[in-house]
């Protein structure tokens, strides 16, 4: 069986959308695979706002999320396996979902673990419930 997992980051980020939010992803950079411009990771991953006045060409295939977006006013490609996305949230509400990382996609049978929950997202840099992380998982 193949992942679920393009289909429910594509899903979530139309419905992100329709709910007039701004949808951000979370790109682990264990990955080899990850391209993003060097220094903009902070603790092995990266927070990007993927609304479309934000970025450009971005396409969620079944294999990996790539897009074009500016950093400190320099266009990079930024391409990620699908199995390096580890959240997908609205900046506004901190609703999304939160999925296990996945080393290799490609030999994956669509097992991983994914869990639907509310993040807290700490947009006005006040402390955090993680030390090292801006995702806080809400019971």
């Amino acid at each position: 069986m193949i992942s679920n997992r393009s289909y429910l980051l594509r899903a979530l980020y139309e419905w992100i959308l329709d709910s007039d939010c701004t949808p951000y992803i979370v790109i682990s950079t264990k990955s080899a695979d990850v391209l993003i411009p060097p220094g903009y990771a902070e603790d092995n991953q990266i927070v990007l706002n993927v609304s479309p006045g934000a970025v450009r060409n971005l396409e969620i295939s079944q294999t990996s999320v790539c897009l074009q977006s500016r950093f400190s006013g320099t266009a990079h490609n930024v391409s990620a396996p699908v199995g390096a996305i580890t959240a997908i949230f609205a900046k506004e509400t901190g609703e999304g979902m939160v999925f296990e990382f996945e080393e290799d996609t490609e030999s994956s049978e669509g097992t991983a673990e994914t869990s639907v929950v509310t993040v807290d997202v700490d947009v006005n840099g006040a402390d955090r419930s993680v030390p090292g992380s801006h995702l806080r998982v809400v019971k």
